[in-house]
């Protein structure tokens, strides 16, 4: 059966939002005194606020109060806004429109499952919201990756089987909530990183939409 639910995480898959939480992360660190670097925010992808913060804390070693916690993450959203309230299609990864005409084109239903709250404000800036069929973002959510629960609601609301759908992720923990989840994991960045994906490419450059016909065929072949 051909493949009809291809279900996007948003950050470092369709922009490159990571680089404004990396701003935004490392200015909240550095104001509660924790040292915060790009290797401790790559543990941050696909990951939620909360969880985030819980993180960083952790790894400084500090305890605060619920308030002050609250305050902060609020406080980091709003630094997060600023930076994405300016973005424009130039910041769409390099042939992910393209993927997704072609997908549209051909009678795929896109989904997005992103740990992000701020999914559609993203969509919107960047003039990709009218291209999904279905949002799962961070506020229809109460567990957060690896754990499935958004690429099942994803795959529910588009209308067919986890088996009938591809992830397309990059973090581990997204991949490993696809893997859990009995879909499909397609990794979009570094393979050694995201070695647990059934397959793994650089970017919607390597992975055009003729490619992915011809793993999607691949894939049919096989599970005949």
């Amino acid at each position: 059966m051909k493949t009809k639910a291809l279900i996007f995480d948003l950050d470092g898959v369709i922009v490159d939002t990571a680089k404004f939480h990396f701003v935004a992360w490392q200015r909240l660190a550095k104001k509660i005194g924790v040292h915060f670097t790009e290797k401790e925010n790559e543990q941050l992808k696909g990951v939620s606020r909360v969880k985030s913060l819980e993180k960083i804390l952790k790894w400084g070693n500090k305890t605060i109060s619920d308030e002050l916690f609250h305050q902060l993450m609020d406080e980091k959203n709003k630094d997060y806004l600023n930076l994405v309230y300016a973005m424009t299609t130039d910041d769409i990864l390099p042939g992910v429109r393209a993927f997704l005409d072609a997908a549209k084109a051909d009678g795929h239903k896109i989904a997005l499952g992103s740990a992000s709250k701020n999914a559609k404000t993203i969509l919107n800036a960047v003039q990709l919201l009218d291209m999904f069929d279905v949002i799962i973002d961070g506020n229809q959510v109460t567990k957060g990756k690896p754990d499935p629960e958004g690429f099942l609601k994803a795959a529910e609301q588009s209308g067919y089987s986890p088996e009938e759908s591809f992830v397309f992720e990059d973090s581990i923990a997204g991949i490993q909530a696809a893997n859990t989840g009995g879909m499909t994991s397609i990794g979009i960045g570094d393979k050694s990183t995201l070695a647990e994906a059934d397959y793994c490419f650089k970017g919607f450059l390597e992975l055009d939409y003729a490619a992915f016909q011809t793993l999607e065929t691949k894939l049919n072949i096989n599970t005949l």
